[in-house]
């Protein structure tokens, strides 16, 4: 089997790394225990304030700088004047923003039972930064254990669910605690700028987060197994909603009459994220213009669940379009260069199989995962009683060369990882592993004043992209 990869010495020079850079910035950078504060109502499980950009596909696609858009940026690309790379969560705003974001978030860190001493701030005023980070050691850039972790206090949350016009649910599903902890991991950087530079926009996304984990956690939707998608032809036409079937219809009976869907794990993530993003906005946050503003991007082409994700995405992939590389999503941006085991709840996973012979069967070719939090990746066809842990995920995709397509009917060809064997398929594609080294993300949406809230135009734009099986 393979040999173990452990980064230990370099783990050992960037904590010296750090601690020599600590030492040279002084006063330049400030990093202190969060304050405590007193938790406010508003950061409850339903905003009274939410941003959301209403922009045209053409306009999002302009610079963060320029627009003010919300990114999830690389690390080495995030460097402040000190030359120190920024990891968790990050608020570059006018410098007289700033007070009123410190008392914020230790509001808001108070009102999620977050211990104020697991949280770091750095300050850099003259640049107008503020900088969020848990107290972990440098190279702790994990979030699979945080349940594990005593120090956290891990906990679920209790959510309500539609299941159908009159009924609901209440369902236990990740914390939002969880979820902004994961943020604040080592391994990333998400920054808020511009309009979207408030601890509103950070719970707000929080938030979605968790109402998409919380749609992606018990389904069981079919496996077409390389052929054919299956829609119900009451209200699909192959993927796309027929005329006169409203958007938000047809999402919904693709999870209350999931036995009348067969598909891949690519549509059934955008599936889950669509209804996850879809219903935060129209029942959650209970915000009509919100709502219809998500569904005219979604509609923009008149294919919804065509382009949800940025084009960029695939670039690793054989006959790629470098046209497409522009394109942004219509609800989803990409968080790169994160580091390996670091995951937030709801964000979009790939475990590319590397293995030349496999992946060329049809549906085979890698997986798409929704992080569900504690140490879960979804399980959309009910085979592993909805969800899978990393290791058994990394399993899956390491079985499929051993023609392993099957847990039960082929379980003699499979051939057990050892923990060495986990580490090294943790590593990237380029690296020997299978786990890519961006994540899909949900996008801050943004909106500096509720006038613009109105339909948006796409200049008639269709775009091309991967096509949903």
């Amino acid at each position: 089997m393979l040999g173990l990869l452990h980064p230990k010495h370099m783990q050992d020079l960037e904590v010296r790394r750090s601690r020599r850079l600590q030492a040279l910035v002084g006063r330049a950078e400030r990093p202190s225990l969060i304050p405590p504060g007193d938790a406010r109502a508003r950061f409850g499980p339903v905003l009274l304030t939410s941003v959301f950009l209403a922009t045209t596909s053409v306009a999002r696609n302009i610079s963060a700088a320029e627009n003010g858009h919300v990114t999830s940026r690389p690390r080495d690309a995030a460097r402040g004047v000190s030359g120190r790379s920024d990891e968790g969560v990050r608020f570059v705003c006018p410098r007289h923003q700033l007070p009123a974001i410190k008392v914020g978030m230790a509001e808001y860190v108070k009102s999620l039972a977050i211990p104020e001493a697991l949280v770091v701030v750095t300050e850099r005023p003259a640049e107008g930064v503020l900088v969020y980070t848990l107290a972990t050691p440098p190279h702790d850039t994990s979030t699979l254990d945080f349940s594990a972790r005593p120090s956290m206090n891990i906990s679920t949350e209790e959510v309500t669910l539609s299941v159908g016009p009159d009924s609901t649910s209440q369902v236990r599903t990740v914390s939002r605690q969880e979820i902004l902890l994961a943020l604040l991991q080592h391994g990333r950087l998400t920054t808020l700028r511009g309009s979207a530079c408030s601890v509103e926009a950070l719970s707000d996304h929080v938030a979605l987060r968790q109402n998409i984990v919380a749609w992606a956690e018990n389904l069981r939707w079919g496996w077409p197994n390389g052929g054919a998608a299956e829609w119900n032809e009451k209200y699909w036409n192959h993927g796309t909603p027929k005329p006169g079937v409203p958007l938000r219809e047809a999402i919904d009976d693709a999870f209350s009459n999931q036995s009348a869907y067969t598909m891949g794990c690519y549509t059934a993530t955008k599936l889950a994220i669509v209804k996850g993003v879809l219903d935060y906005y129209d029942r959650v946050r209970a915000s009509p213009a919100l709502a219809r503003l998500v569904q005219t991007r979604l509609l923009s082409n008149h294919d919804p669940l065509s382009d949800v994700e940025p084009g960029a995405v695939w670039s690793f992939e054989p006959g790629f379009n470098p046209k497409d590389a522009a394109r942004p999503g219509k609800l989803l941006a990409v968080a790169r260069e994160v580091s390996p085991k670091n995951f937030v709840p709801g964000d979009w996973v790939y475990f590319l199989n590397t293995d030349p012979v496999s992946r060329q069967k049809s549906g085979y070719e890698g997986s798409n995962a929704i992080y569900l939090g504690r140490d879960r990746f979804d399980d959309y066809y009910g085979e592993n009683n909805h969800a899978y842990t990393y290791a058994e995920k990394l399993d899956e995709v390491f079985q499929w060369r051993n023609g392993v397509f099957n847990r039960i009917r082929d379980a003699p060809k499979r051939k057990p990882l050892n923990a060495q064997d986990l580490e090294h398929f943790s590593a990237s594609p380029k690296a020997g592993g299978f786990v890519e080294t961006w994540r899909v993300v949900p996008e801050f949406f943004e909106a500096p004043t509720r006038r613009d809230l109105g339909p948006v135009s796409v200049h008639g734009a269709r775009f091309t992209g991967r096509r949903a099986p």
